[in-house]
């Protein structure tokens, strides 16, 4: 393989452009429309399940398949559009056949579900979503409906008794108490029904006219809705179908947001009604995610890669990375547990949950920077916890350097100290109109101090506490 296909990307997916402030927060302008076209469900099951996962706050979403062995940006190096560069391939075809061929060298041997599903728990994270297929097609799950798969006998890993990776670790995370959540990819760049050979494809779409052969395209439609078939029915509990590849839509669907690169004049409906109607008969109350399709199988908004500018009415969820890539790639650059705890809280103070994107490298074992900092991360939620989980945003929200949650009787000041932050500042105003207020610093219960303002109270913060505060990843004042 040449230099490890390495990819540079301005774009991809269904992302957008994101800015970052002083205290690390994602943030876009608040997309109005979106929220308007939101639906909400009429299942009263479906709508419990959703209040419930609400209070979650933090899940992970791990992507790993192909390109975890070759360390490239997922599976884009497939997508023949501008904006990818395939370094060191002039050829798109040797390309694309290496790409493939690289199934016979995955062997994640390394892979410990255990110790996995042990390292999300104890960062704190209320559940998981695991890659069942990226967009390449390549199936990390024994699908009896391709042999693109890692179960294939040809493969290394089918001789390993946990070969089917989407069952071992979903089976995994289920025992430490997580959630868990399936990734599946719409389209799918190998099966011949998507991506007919007979047709050079020339961008993420078919590369065939679906009008000019409909028998086809219903052999895909019929493909895609068996192995979601496969998906809830024979891997136990799944709380979340999360389905990517946004473009694959019914053709009345698609809006300003996502005309730039739904550009596809046929309709491509796999019947979303059916797929949900059916899994839901196995899987009752499991939410589904059709990702930036507008209609009452969205069941929460997911934002990719920032956040709302103000707190939304509807249920969101921000999927950022952790490093700079969704998946595992050589030299990534990772967030640290500070900038995720504030990154989390900025998130949260709006109404929304953080959905942390990490992956593996092609032996299945994570890099030791994140599982330092999701340790990191754990360790703070283990004390503050109370100021994220099951919380509910309260005005002014995000105001400078402190975020605002509320929960029963209480509300939370969460201050984020910058990363050159030495000291904090004597005093912290928090704003709230609760009558007669007593603060304690979450942290160690201590009590402190404060003196009623406009608008709020001002909270003294102890001379022998400013600077050990001002490393923390964000401390919590409590008031009731």
């Amino acid at each position: 393989m040449k230099n490890k296909f390495k990819l540079l990307f301005t774009a991809f997916v269904c992302a957008s452009s994101l800015s970052v402030n002083a205290q690390g927060d994602f943030s876009m302008k608040a997309d109005k429309t979106e929220e308007e076209g939101y639906v909400w469900t009429k299942d009263p099951q479906v709508k419990a399940n959703l209040d419930k996962w609400q209070g979650y706050k933090f899940g992970v979403l791990i992507h790993m398949g192909l390109y975890s062995q070759l360390g490239t940006v997922e599976s884009w190096g497939l997508a023949p559009e501008d904006w990818v560069t395939r370094d060191g391939y002039d050829d798109y075809y040797k390309y694309a056949t290496d790409y493939r061929n690289t199934k016979y060298k995955l062997n994640p041997t390394n892979l410990n579900s255990e110790k996995w599903a042990k390292m999300f728990k104890n960062a704190g994270a209320k559940y998981m979503i695991f890659t069942s297929k990226h967009h390449d097609g390549f199936c990390m799950y024994d699908s009896k409906y391709t042999d693109f798969k890692i179960t294939n006998p040809e493969l290394p890993y089918a001789k390993n008794p946990k070969a089917d990776v989407l069952k071992d670790v979903l089976d995994a995370s289920r025992k430490e108490g997580l959630a868990v959540g399936v990734y599946f990819s719409k389209p799918d760049w190998t099966t011949e029904n998507f991506w007919w050979s007979y047709y050079p494809p020339k961008d993420r779409n078919p590369t065939y006219d679906i009008k000019k052969f409909p028998e086809r395209w219903k052999s895909y439609v019929q493909y895609t809705q068996n192995q979601l078939n496969e998906l809830t029915t024979n891997y136990g509990k799944v709380d979340i179908l999360w389905l990517d590849g946004c473009w694959v839509r019914p053709l009345s669907t698609i809006n300003k947001k996502v005309e730039e690169f739904c550009k596809y004049p046929y309709d491509m409906d796999i019947d979303m009604k059916l797929v949900s109607e059916t899994a839901r008969k196995k899987q009752p109350g499991m939410l589904v995610v059709d990702r930036w399709v507008p209609s009452e199988y969205e069941n929460y908004l997911t934002p990719e890669q920032k956040t709302p500018e103000k707190p939304l009415s509807v249920p969101w969820e921000s999927c950022i990375t952790l490093g700079g890539a969704w998946g595992w790639v050589p030299n990534d650059h990772y967030k640290s547990s500070k900038e995720v705890v504030q990154l989390m809280t900025s998130i949260v103070v709006k109404g929304g949950n953080l959905l942390l994107g990490v992956g593996p490298d092609a032996k299945g074992e994570f890099d030791p920077k994140i599982e330092t900092t999701l340790a990191n991360v754990g360790k703070w939620l283990a004390v503050n916890g109370e100021a994220i989980y099951d919380t509910k945003p309260v005005a002014p929200y995000l105001d400078g350097k402190v975020g605002y949650t509320q929960k029963a009787n209480a509300v939370y000041g969460i201050y984020m100290p910058a990363k050159d932050e030495k000291e904090l500042p004597s005093e912290i105003t928090i704003k709230t109109n609760l009558k007669n207020p007593k603060v304690i610093l979450l942290a160690n219960k201590q009590k402190l101090t404060s003196k009623k303002t406009e608008g709020g109270i001002i909270v003294s913060i102890p001379q022998n506490l400013r600077t050990s505060l001002a490393s923390a990843e964000a401390v919590v004042l409590k008031v009731n």
